[in-house]
């Protein structure tokens, strides 16, 4: 039985880590470049970043938004990869394939509905 050697794999610690970290950058300038809701949801992070410096809200405040940022961008980036995923495997309308995006999609709606909250806590009583 021939045991087949994965191509291109780097078993050194140093720059197997190094490759980790390219194609996961290369994996977030797509995201950023290709998805039309990964592109809105920048947009807001760099404005709530922009309102973050001009309200001076506190380092907790900071934390809390940028880790907000963080699951939204990334729930979403899931979201994205289950709906490629689910329309190369079956690229015609199919119920089961639909119920699985949906619930991708609920994520989404949750992180986002999260941020909201959070970005209210934040910014309401400084506008009021």
């Amino acid at each position: 039985m021939e045991v087949k050697k994965e191509v291109n794999k780097d078993n050194t610690f140093f720059t197997g880590r190094l490759k980790s970290i390219g194609f996961a950058v290369k994996g977030a300038i797509k995201l950023v470049t290709t998805e039309h809701s990964v592109m809105v949801q920048s947009s807001i992070a760099v404005l709530m970043t922009i309102a973050g410096f001009y309200f001076n809200i506190t380092a907790t405040e900071w934390m809390f938004q940028i880790l907000i940022f963080g699951l939204v961008l990334s729930i979403e980036g899931l979201n994205t990869a289950v709906e490629k995923i689910a329309d190369f495997i079956h690229p015609d309308y199919h119920e089961r394939i639909g119920f699985i995006k949906d619930i991708a999609a609920g994520a989404v709606f949750f992180a986002a509905l999260s941020a909201i909250a959070i970005g209210a806590v934040i910014y309401l009583p400084r506008i009021i």
